[in-house]
This record gives C-alpha cells, structure tokens and sequence, in this order.
C-alpha cells in the first residue's frame, strides 16, 4: 500500500504527531461486522460436483475431484489409517462414483451417459468405457448392494434396481420411504443400504439399514477426521466461517486547526497455517500426491470460504490473497485530519469458528467508529 492522503482541505498550518493520538484496540473490541458463525452443513451430493462416496471391501472412500485426491479409511466410525491418495486425472470430475463386491472390486465412474470401470482410482488400472443404458441415467444417487445396483431418484421419491448398468435387462422400481429421501450422500456397507444425514442434535449421522431404506435403520457418528475431508465438513469440525472488520488504529486530532499524520501502521496479513494444521495431523499424505498436508489444508479452507452461509461458508473467493504464512507488515500512511475529527483504520478478516485464519490485504478507512459497509472480496458466482 502506497502513502495515502486523506482529508486534505487545509485549515491553518499542518502540525505532525503533536495534537494526534492514536490507538490500536484489542481483537474483544474492535471486530465489528459479520463476525457471528452461520450454522454449518455437509455440501449435499447434487451441490458438491466430481464429489462422491463408496464403500467396498477395501474402506471407506471420499472422492474430491475439485482438489485432486480422494481420502481412504479402513472405518469412517473409527477413521483408522485415513490415507489421502492422489486421483487420476482420468477418475476425475465424475457425476457418481460407486462400487460392487467384487474380489478385487470394481469402481464406477459414471459421467453423463457414459461410465468408466476401474480398478484403482490412483493408476486408472483395467480402465474400461461403456454406455450406460437410458433406464440407468439421471439418477440423483448410485450405489452397489449384494447383486443389485440401485438408482436413487430423489426428487420423485423412488429407486430403480438393475442387474447391469448398460444392459438392465432385470429390475425393478420401488418406492423410498419418505424419510429415506432426505440422503446428502447414499451408499453401501456390506449388504447394509446406508445413507447421511443431518441431525439438529447429533451432527453429520450415517444410517444403517438392514433392508434397502425400510425403517428403523441404526446409526453411528462419521469421526471428525474423515468428517473435515468432506465438502462442508470444516463447519460442522471447526466451525463455520466467520469473517469481518477489525479496526486495527484510531486517531483523533483533538486540536482546533488540521494535523497531518505521517506514520507506519503495523497489521498482520497472511494465513495462520498453525490454526488448521490439526485436522491433518491424522492423515497421512501419498508420496505421488504433488501437494503436501499444509497445502491440502489450505486448499479446503479456502473451499469452505467459497461456500454459501448454509453450507458454513461466505460465498468469496480468496485465492488472490496472500496465502504464505501470517505476518506482521508495515505500511506507510500520511493523513491530514481535520479539526475535532477522527480517523478509523480497518481490516478484514477471515476465520473458521472462532479463530482468525485468513488476514487479508485490503485496509480501508472511514470517518465514524463504523465498519466499512461492503466486503473486499470477490463473490463467487
């Protein structure tokens, strides 16, 4: 930031320091706009694109096309040796991804009215292309159970069953019942139907069936180190997102004639990497993978800020911020303040929960003790 001069109408000589005190206030007081949380919510299956979950003999699978990789855990109750493995490009972007029984298993990639099978999502192993059938596409949710595919159509409150994605030449149609309707994400454990939903009281909750979404499922807790990998999931670990002015210094020109200000002001700009360095502490990173842990993380807070209030987010883009490590800059300022009046410096803030993780650049100035009224940020679309 440049020297910037303000309020120059001159009244009498200009004075520098003399009649101007200054102040900086403590974090408790000066943070004045849009700091409350929103409340947080798991980025539904529709919402969240090239995302996507399985479950096969192997584990448990979260696909992220969007940051390249894919989380593997033997158990998303116990989330036991969480892996982050890298996606081939080839295995990216995909509309569903599901999986069968088989020794070794199949995965499915479906994309528009095509699907890939592949052996394994890192190397694109036995890739194979085939036409899915027209009865089979559309589908809101896919999954594999016992000998059956299921195709969950959730908005008409249904599922279709086929033997055979490109040739369903046996099946059926039934419908859900209506609490089974509300999945963010649908899969298959074993031979037990399983979807996940959000209680008010429990958080994110996977439940069970032992029939395909008949009643009385049981339920069980997604551990809040598979849980931060999901899109939306950094809300419902941390926090959701926060974010708002704070006035980093004060001046006040308490004489009868205009006083210039000539001074260095002292802010804080980057990302605290330390604040969200433990939701990677659990997870260890494959070595083909072209990023390490601190910049996946990044990468998925700056994906939460991007995300809309429901979700936990703020719906801004922060990639054009500076993401190297916070620290302390000094920024020339030369001011003339009028006679009796105040100058207010602020600066946005971005934060997940409670904690500050994102210090912007932008430092804007105003009159009264009031915020600026608009955010520095671009919106995402």
């Amino acid at each position: 930031m440049n020297a910037i001069e303000l309020y120059t109408t001159p009244v009498g000589p200009a004075q520098e320091f003399g009649p101007v005190h200054q102040e900086g206030l403590s974090s408790a007081e000066s943070i004045y706009q849009d700091w409350t949380p929103t409340n947080g919510s798991l980025v539904p299956h529709k919402d969240a694109p090239g995302t996507d979950i399985f479950y096969n003999q192997r584990g448990f699978f979260i696909i992220r096309s969007d940051l390249g990789c894919y989380l593997w855990t033997e158990d998303p109750k116990s989330g036991a040796g969480i892996k982050i493995q890298r996606l081939h490009p080839a295995c990216q972007g995909g509309d569903h991804y599901l999986s069968d029984s088989e020794n070794p298993p199949n995965i499915y990639i479906i994309k528009g009215d095509t699907y890939r099978v592949v052996k394994d999502l890192s190397t694109d192993a036995e890739a194979e292309v085939r036409e899915l059938a027209p009865g089979c596409q559309g589908g809101d949710h896919y999954t594999h159970c016992g000998s059956w595919f299921y195709i969950i159509f959730q908005r008409e409150g249904g599922l279709t069953y086929v033997c055979d994605l490109s040739t369903p030449t046996r099946g059926g149609h039934t419908p859900l019942q209506p609490d089974c309707s509300k999945g963010l994400f649908y899969f298959t454990i074993g031979k037990l139907p399983t979807l996940i939903k959000l209680d008010e009281k429990w958080g994110a909750q996977c439940y069970q069936y032992k029939e395909f979404f008949s009643n009385h499922p049981r339920s069980f807790s997604i551990h809040p180190d598979v849980l931060a990998f999901f899109p939306g999931g950094l809300a419902l670990t941390q926090g959701a997102s926060t974010g708002g002015w704070e006035c980093i210094k004060t001046l006040h020109n308490d004489s009868d004639s205009s006083v210039t200000w000539s001074d260095k002001v002292t802010c804080k700009v980057g990302y605290t990497k330390q604040q969200m360095s433990s939701i990677e502490h659990n997870w260890s990173i494959s070595a083909e993978m072209s990023i390490g842990a601190g910049e996946l993380t990044k990468l998925i807070t700056q994906f939460q800020f991007s995300l809309k209030a429901e979700y936990g987010g703020r719906s801004v883009r922060t990639e054009q911020e500076d993401w190297n490590e916070a620290r302390e800059q000094e920024e020339s300022i030369q001011v003339t303040l009028e006679p009796k009046k105040n100058l207010y410096i602020w600066q946005y803030q971005l934060g997940i929960g409670q904690k500050p993780v994102l210090f912007c650049r932008d430092v804007q100035f105003t009159k009264e003790n009031n915020p600026p009224d608009r955010i520095p940020l671009p919106p995402v679309p």
